[in-house]
């Protein structure tokens, strides 16, 4: 079908300052946020929207969080290897972009927990994204819920932050 996702890219290689005096020497997308590491929150929020595979680029404490991901199979894990050079998002993608393919494909950052009910993503991907794209910063705002100076309003958008 046309216009489907089954393919995305977990960003998972940066250096994690900001959050390295409470990740006790792990990388940031292996810290447990409810008993689970934050990269498990993004791969099984993923896998729920229907990905079959994602692209998971690594550079800091890459060991860890292959031996991580080891046995894990839904979805499908392939490791974009970027351990000689910190790429950043854009280089990370680029370096990519032959593993996802030709296809359109998601980005998520590993430290992302998502939290937005996946059957309407779902839904919307098995559409072929029929229903129109925002036109503006200012629809999606809208769309959303967002308060100016407030961020997102609890039950606005279903993602319960406030």
């Amino acid at each position: 079908m046309a216009g489907t996702l089954a393919t995305a890219m977990v960003l998972s290689a940066g250096l994690g300052k900001r959050m390295a005096p409470a990740a006790n020497g792990l990388p940031k997308p292996l810290v447990r946020l409810g008993g689970k590491a934050l990269i498990d929150h993004a791969l099984d929020r993923l896998a729920d929207a229907g990905v079959a595979r994602a692209v998971v680029n690594v550079h800091y404490k890459a060991d860890l969080i292959e031996r991580h991901l080891q046995e894990r199979r839904v979805p499908a894990i392939e490791i974009s290897d970027e351990r000689s050079t910190l790429l950043d998002t854009g280089g990370g993608v680029k370096k990519a972009l032959p593993s996802l393919g030709p296809g359109p494909f998601l980005i998520h950052n590993a430290d992302s927990v998502w939290t937005v009910d996946a059957s309407r993503h779902r839904r919307r991907r098995q559409e072929g994204f029929a229903q129109p794209w925002p036109r503006s910063l200012l629809d999606s705002q809208r769309r959303l819920g967002v308060d100016r100076g407030r961020g997102l309003q609890p039950g606005s958008s279903g993602w319960g932050l406030g």
